[in-house]
């Protein structure tokens, strides 16, 4: 499906039927937005290698910096903290977790 009008034709013959939208950048699909796709129909949209090209993007950047200034000084600002990385993936919550069975473990 490569139009919005084909998953409306698709998801309206497929009534109760989740329909998944597969938005991978520089596919043959345009990149509808999340409403749009909505509109025609789709419960689910994919973005399977979007957080991956970004980061691709940001890790040349970062070891293009560091082989240019010989150290990884400059790449902070461009970097999360270790605070925010572990916001991201909530760390201490998962910590605790751990320190728990850790715990229970021992007795």
């Amino acid at each position: 499906l490569t139009s919005l009008d084909d998953y409306k034709k698709f998801s309206d013959a497929l009534p109760g039927v989740h329909v998944l939208a597969n938005m991978t950048e520089f596919g043959k699909s345009p990149l509808h937005s999340t409403k749009e796709l909505a509109d025609a129909g789709c419960s689910m949209v994919l973005y399977p290698l979007s957080a991956f090209r970004a980061m691709s993007r940001a890790a040349e950047e970062a070891y293009t910096r560091i082989l240019d200034e010989g150290t990884n000084a400059g790449t902070l600002e461009i970097m999360h903290t270790r605070e925010e990385t572990y916001a991201v993936i909530d760390y201490h919550k998962h910590e605790a977790v751990v320190d728990a069975a850790a715990a229970r473990a021992k007795e």
